[in-house]
């Protein structure tokens, strides 16, 4: 009995993408929040992604692609680890950044003006006492 039916074919491709993706993620340094924030989707799905159980639609897949610097071919298994020369592209200077400071300023960009200048008064703050 053959077992490897289009659903053993898709686990396949799904645990493939999650390992690429996640490999390309820790290589940049990025949360999983911050590739879903980039891509464009919740962190939930994104972690679904990289654990293997779903395929992200065909813009998704561009998006997270171009976020990660990874190549669709390696991502789809279609490139062979010879053929593949990866070159970290320069990091944005934002990767360089602790997760805590990226998931303070993902919060304090949803914030309405007044909300912020609060944030800002706090950090004032907070910033004398500790320098």
């Amino acid at each position: 009995m053959n077992h490897s039916g289009p659903g053993t074919m898709a686990k396949k491709l799904a645990t493939r993408l999650g390992e690429c993706a996640r490999a390309a993620r820790q290589r940049l340094n990025l949360t999983q929040e911050d590739v879903a924030e980039r891509v464009g989707i919740a962190t939930e799905v994104y972690g679904r992604l990289e654990r293997g159980n779903m395929l992200p639609s065909v813009p998704t897949f561009r998006k997270l692609c171009a976020v990660l610097s990874l190549s669709a071919d390696e991502a789809l298994g279609l490139a062979s680890e010879a053929s593949v020369s990866w070159t970290p592209p320069p990091s944005p200077p934002e990767a360089s950044e602790p997760a805590e400071l990226r998931r303070l300023l993902r919060r304090a960009r949803s914030l309405d003006r007044n909300s912020l200048r609060v944030l800002s008064l706090v950090a004032a703050h907070l910033g004398q006492k500790n320098g």
